[in-house]
């Protein structure tokens, strides 16, 4: 399975690019090295990524504009690193688009946990036997991940469709929104963060056009979600 998925890893340091490189083709990963932002931008370019693993202080163009600059043109899940814990620079990185955090010094078995968990959640590996999701008017395409209402595509970012999907999954079931940052973001640095799971509801909502009452505000608890009786 892991040797299907190709990561892109972009570190100026080369102890560090050659330590999570080498871990991750032992592991059975297909690997790309970057040693800045710009150059991991030009490899993004050209090679089918997978995932991304992004330091932050880069030369030429740091971890916070390249994932900027990857968010405007791809979905593919970004994981970034750090030597600072400080909370305004993760709350900066979940902004700009960045899908998890870890703060440097990390041992390569945490970061395999991450990028494990990550392709569980982005690819949805649990359930690869299904390939559609059909709850009335509304079509979920595993597979392509894609949605759609009557028959016509929704756009919806990368998160939103994480979102919308765990939902289908777990219909009716009444998640708070702490639940939902654990099981959708799956982030450690969720305390402070529960206003983005309102935040993507309500676009979620608002996509949805008229089946966005199928997303329901359960009061004092969080929510649920199901087709309308």
């Amino acid at each position: 399975m892991k040797q299907t998925f190709r990561i892109l890893v972009a570190d100026d340091e080369k102890e560090i690019l050659d330590l999570v490189c080498s871990y991750l083709i032992k592991e059975g990963y297909s690997v790309i090295r970057a040693e800045d932002g710009l150059q991991a931008l030009s490899l993004l370019e050209k090679e089918k990524v997978d995932l991304v693993i992004l330091d932050v202080l880069m030369p030429y163009l740091d971890g916070f504009s390249t994932c900027a600059k990857i968010r405007s043109i791809s979905n593919v899940p970004i994981i970034m690193l750090t030597a600072k814990s400080d909370e305004r620079d993760r709350i900066h990185g979940i902004k700009i688009g960045a899908d998890d955090y870890i703060v440097k010094p990390f041992s390569p078995k945490e970061l395999l946990v991450r990028i494990e968990a990550m392709f569980r959640r982005t690819y949805d590996l649990n359930t690869k036997q299904e390939s559609m999701i059909q709850m009335g008017a509304l079509t979920i395409n595993l597979k392509g991940r894609k949605v759609m209402l009557e028959g016509q595509i929704v756009d919806l970012t990368r998160k939103e469709y994480d979102l919308l999907l765990f939902f289908a999954k777990q219909s009716n079931q009444v998640f708070s929104r702490e639940q939902l940052l654990d099981h959708v973001w799956g982030m450690e640095y969720q305390k402070g963060t529960l206003r983005t799971v309102d935040t993507h509801i309500k676009t979620l909502r608002y996509k949805l056009g008229e089946y966005g009452k199928m997303v329901k505000t359960v009061y004092g608890i969080g929510y649920s979600f199901g087709v309308e009786h």
